[in-house]
C-alpha cells in the first residue's frame, strides 16, 4: 500500500499542480457551452434508500480509482475549476476531497484550500502530499476531518465550495447543505458535479445517484439558488453552479 500511495502522491504533484498551468482553459471558457439556467422540474420527495458509505473498501483500490490516469479525460478538471472564476485571495472548501484530486489543483489558484473528508485515511494521505508541495503552496492547504452531517467549516469561512462525485453519498442532504451554507459567505459559489442517472461505464449504480431535478430542489431547501446547469460538457456527469442565498 505504501508503494502505491507514494506513486499516487507523485502523480498528484506532477499532474495536479501541472494541470493548473497546462489543463486550464482560457478566460473565455468560463462561458462553457451548454451552461444554461433551467427551471426546476417538479419532483417528489426523495425516497428513503440506503446510502453507501463513502470511502468503503480497500484503500489502495480507492486511491487507484480516484487517481486513474483516465479521469482527467472524462472529469475535465481544468474546465471544472474554471467555473469557480477568479479564486485569488479566496478560501475554497473541497467537500469529499478524497486523495485531493481537485484540492491540489486548486492550491496554486486560491489563497487557501481546505480538503474536507470524513475518512481519516484520506486526511493522512493529503497531509503526506502537503509536505511535498512547493514551499510557497504548503501554507495554502489545510486538511480537515469532518463529520458525515457537518463539513466542519467555521461560520462564513469559505468563498467557494465544490462537491465532486460525493453528493449521492451524503445522508440528510438538505440538513447538510444548511450546515455547509453556514460555513460559506453570503453570495458564495457552490459547484456540484455528480453522475447522471443512466447506464454508464463509470460511476456508481443508478440507485446511488441523485437526479439533477432532485439536487435542484434540495439546494433550494438548503439555502442556495441554482444559477447554471450543464448536462453536456461532461459525458457522464451533470454540473450545477449555485450561490448561497
Amino acid at each position: 500500500m505504501i508503494r502505491l500511495i507514494y506513486f499516487a502522491t507523485a502523480f498528484i504533484i506532477a499532474t495536479g499542480l501541472g494541470a493548473c498551468r497546462n489543463d486550464s482553459p482560457s478566460a473565455n471558457s468560463h462561458q462553457t457551452p451548454g451552461m444554461a439556467r433551467e427551471a426546476p422540474r417538479p419532483t417528489t420527495v426523495a425516497s428513503e434508500r440506503p446510502v453507501p458509505k463513502a470511502g468503503a473498501g480497500n484503500f489502495e483500490n480507492l486511491v487507484a480509482d480516484y487517481e486513474s490516469k483516465d479521469r482527467v479525460i472524462w472529469q475535465k478538471p481544468g474546465m471544472v475549476i474554471a467555473l469557480l472564476g477568479d479564486l485569488k485571495g479566496k478560501t475554497v472548501a473541497d467537500i469529499g476531497a478524497g486523495t485531493g484530486y481537485f484540492t491540489f489543483r486548486l492550491v496554486p489558484l486560491a489563497d487557501k484550500v481546505i480538503g474536507v473528508d470524513i475518512d481519516p485515511r484520506f486526511i493522512t494521505f493529503m497531509d503526506s502530499v502537503k509536505v511535498r508541495l512547493p514551499a510557497q503552496y504548503r501554507d495554502r492547504f489545510e486538511s480537515r476531518l469532518a463529520k458525515p452531517e457537518d463539513p466542519m467549516l467555521a461560520p462564513e469561512e469559505a468563498d467557494a465550495a465544490l462537491i465532486v462525485n460525493t453528493y449521492g453519498y451524503i445522508e440528510n442532504r438538505v440538513q447538510y447543505l444548511q450546515a455547509l451554507a453556514q460555513g460559506m459567505k453570503s453570495g458564495a459559489t457552490l459547484l456540484i458535479i455528480d453522475f447522471k442517472k443512466n447506464n454508464l461505464p463509470i460511476g456508481p449504480p443508478d440507485e446511488y445517484k441523485v437526479a439533477l431535478s432532485q439536487v435542484e430542489k434540495e439546494l433550494s431547501a438548503g439555502g442556495f439558488e441554482v444559477v447554471q446547469i450543464d448536462k453536456e460538457s461532461l459525458d457522464y456527469q451533470y454540473i450545477i453552479l449555485a450561490k448561497k442565498k
